[in-house]
This record gives C-alpha cells, sequence and structure tokens, in this order.
C-alpha cells in the first residue's frame, strides 16, 4: 500500500494520548506506551515544557536509577516515529495490514505521548502541527478514557466518533453530539482537520469507583480497538494477566463491603439491559456530560451517598 492511499488511515498516521484529564485508569497512556514499545520508533519531537506546563499541577519527578544515581524527569510531550536504523520488532504488522511496512517495522505509525498542557494550547498544537507537516502524516487516532458509571465485570465499552464525513462513512462511526468543555484531544483534532489530517476519537469508559487505579482491562479494550481500525498486531505481554488481577482484586473489595456490591450490581443490571450502549453517539454524549458534571469530590464512593 502506498503512502498516497485513499484507504481511511491508510498513509502515515498519528496515535495520540495524553496523560490527565483525558486518561482515566491510565488507559490511553497505557495503550499508547504498549504501542510505541512494540515497533521501532525513535523521537522526533520532544516539546519544551516550560512555556506549556504548570509545574504545581504536573509537577517533575525524581527517580533513581541501576547506578544509584538521582534525576529529575519533567512533565512534557513527545512525538516518536519510525527509525530506519533500528531492527525489525519480534512481533510484525499484520499482513493484511492497509499500512505499509517495512523491514524496519510500522514506518507509517507514528505515536504522541505527553501529559496535557496547562496553558498556551494553541501554540502548544501548532508545534505539533509543524512535525504533522513535515512528516506528512495524514491521519490521526486520539486515545482518551473517562470515568463513568459502568461495572468493572463487563467489558469495557469503547466509543469511537469523528467530525470526518469521509471516515465516518468508511469506517461506520458516529458523529458525536456532545457540547461542553473540551480537553487538548478535541483542540488538537480541531486544528488537524482545518489542516486536512483526518481524526477520529476512540474514548474507554472506566468503572469511577476505582478511578485511582490503573485499569489494565481498558488499556487492552484501546488496543483491540486500535488494532482494528489500524490492522497493527500489538503484543499484549502481562496485560491479558495484569486485567484478570484487576477485577479480581476489585471483587474481593466488593465482597468484603455489601454497599458497594449492591451498587456494581445496580450497574450490572443497567447496562444488561440496555442493548449496546458503546455503539450510540448518544450515549457518549450522555457519559461526558456526567463525567463533566463529577465536582472536585469525585472520588466519593455513591453506593455510600444513596444510604446517608
Amino acid at each position: 500500500m502506498t503512502e498516497d492511499t485513499k484507504e481511511p488511515l491508510g498513509g502515515r498516521l498519528l496515535v495520540v494520548a495524553f496523560e490527565g484529564w483525558n486518561d482515566a485508569g491510565e488507559a490511553a497512556s497505557g495503550a499508547v506506551r504498549v504501542l510505541r514499545d512494540s515497533l521501532a520508533l525513535r523521537p522526533l519531537l520532544e516539546i519544551d515544557p516550560e512555556p506549556y506546563y504548570d509545574y504545581q499541577f504536573n509537577r517533575p519527578t525524581v527517580g533513581v536509577d541501576e547506578d544509584g544515581k538521582r534525576s529529575l524527569t519533567w512533565p512534557g510531550t513527545t512525538i516518536s516515529g519510525p527509525d530506519p536504523e533500528a531492527a525489525k520488532p519480534a512481533t510484525p504488522l499484520a499482513e493484511d495490514a492497509a499500512l505499509r511496512v517495512s523491514e524496519g517495522g510500522g514506518d507509517n505509525v507514528y505515536v504522541l505521548l505527553g501529559a496535557e498542557p496547562s496553558r498556551g494550547w494553541k501554540a502548544f498544537v501548532d508545534e505539533i502541527l509543524a512535525v504533522i507537516t513535515e512528516q506528512r502524516i495524514t491521519g490521526m487516532v486520539m486515545l482518551g478514557a473517562m470515568l463513568a458509571d459502568v461495572p468493572h465485570t463487563r467489558p469495557i465499552s469503547v466509543f469511537a466518533s469523528s467530525e470526518n464525513a469521509e471516515l465516518r462513512q468508511a469506517l461506520q462511526l458516529e458523529r458525536s453530539t456532545y457540547e461542553g468543555p473540551v480537553g487538548i484531544l478535541s483542540v488538537l483534532a480541531d486544528a488537524a482537520e482545518r489542516q486536512g489530517v483526518q481524526s477520529l476519537s476512540v474514548w474507554a469508559s472506566v468503572p469511577h469507583y476505582v478511578h485511582s487505579a490503573p485499569s489494565p482491562k481498558a488499556v487492552l479494550a484501546l488496543i483491540d480497538k486500535l488494532e482494528e481500525l489500524i490492522d497493527v498486531v500489538i503484543p499484549r505481554g502481562a496485560l491479558v494477566e495484569e486485567s484478570g488481577e484487576w477485577q479480581s482484586g476489585i471483587d474481593t473489595l466488593a465482597a468484603e463491603d455489601e454497599d458497594m456490591a449492591a451498587y456494581i450490581q445496580q450497574l450490572e443490571q443497567a447496562r444488561d439491559t440496555v442493548e449496546s450502549p458503546e455503539a450510540s453517539g448518544e450515549a457518549i454524549a450522555k457519559e461526558f456530560e456526567r463525567y463533566l458534571r463529577r465536582d472536585e469530590g469525585k472520588g466519593d464512593e455513591p453506593w455510600r451517598k444513596d444510604r446517608e
């Protein structure tokens, strides 16, 4: 397949995730990390964090390496792309992939991973668009995850939508009807579309009552959808086992808390009586609205509030 193919998402493709507001359960960033690590990629741009981040909100972290040396890691955003000098990864792209594949593996797949900036969004997006133009990227898949009233015992709901009419028709996608505050993903997607770069968004719904822990089950759900969209084989590694442990751990907590167990059962019944909620653009809009209405007490336990 050539780079100028008219196949939807068939040219050079940028897969995007931001930590923070768009990344419940670290699902979106986790999925992009798995994709990045499975391909032979090199950093193309590391955006200077100084103009864009509030360090009281996104603080630098300190760590110790194998030699015992301590060092700081600053929040930021990195775009990585194919490395022609790298060896072919152990897990190749699917043979029927719409993407052109070289011996380096996935030479049309790029990734963007970073923390959502605190300010200067327009200038921040302009830096990303400059790389998109330079690398002749023609499409983007934006990954996100939100807290939702969903049970951990059921498959993770994944919603895909696009503002691009061509992609909606070709991939049978919905157009989101959501109106309200947005994150950096929406700002970047809007700017890219204005520049002629097709984009679609894929969001996973993470149970809000386990909001403080990473969700490997949601990471897996996003990886499954990503493979479906771009025909790329992404190794799961330990994710399947970790997903099972994640669900078992929550089961154990619920078994020790009757109120929590009853609340989860209500969510299960609601999920089971609604036919394919993940297929509806209206459903994701409602989930967004519930998500955005959560106040600073979003970590509160609704199964206890109902009984106060």
